[in-house]
C-alpha cells in the first residue's frame, strides 16, 4: 500500500499543494483522497480520525498517522529535489510548528480562496486517487 495523502478538496492552497506533490513524486510513493470524498470520510473513520480537521492527513503505508506540519514535512521529505532537507525542521517541537500551521490553515480560504467542488484530476492524474 501507497501512503495516502488526505486533503481539503476545496481548498485553492491544498489542491496546488497535490499538484505540487505530484510533480515531484516521481516514484509514486503517495495517493490522494479528499477528506469531501465518499473514500476520504471512510479512512477518517476507519483510522478514527478526528472529524474536525482543518490539516492535512499523512496516512502511511505502516498505519502510522500524522497531521498538520508533521504530515506536511513527511511528505516534503520523499519529494525529488532538495525537499529532503525539510527532515530537519522535524527537530522543532511539533507545538511550536503546528502553531504557524494552524494561523496559516484558519486563513487559508481568505487569503486564497476556495473551490465550489473538489478538484477534478486529469486522466493522467487519476490513477494517484483513490476515489475515482
Amino acid at each position: 500500500m501507497n501512503h495516502v495523502i488526505l486533503f481539503d478538496g476545496v481548498c485553492n492552497v491544498c489542491s496546488s499543494s497535490v499538484q505540487f506533490i505530484m510533480k515531484r513524486d516521481l516514484k509514486g510513493t503517495f495517493k490522494f483522497a479528499s477528506l469531501q470524498s465518499k473514500i476520504g470520510q471512510e479512512l477518517v473513520e476507519s483510522y478514527n480520525i478526528s472529524k474536525d480537521l482543518d490539516s492535512l492527513i499523512l496516512i502511511e503505508n505502516n498505519g502510522l498517522i500524522y497531521d498538520k506540519s508533521t504530515a506536511a514535512l513527511r511528505v516534503g521529505m520523499r519529494l525529488k529535489g532538495g525537499w529532503t532537507l525539510l527532515r530537519i525542521l522535524l527537530v522543532i517541537p511539533s507545538i511550536l510548528r503546528d502553531f504557524f500551521y494552524n494561523r496559516f490553515a484558519a486563513n487559508r480560504y481568505k487569503w486564497f480562496g476556495k473551490k465550489n467542488e473538489c478538484m477534478i484530476p486529469t486522466l493522467e492524474q487519476r490513477e494517484r486517487f483513490l476515489d475515482k
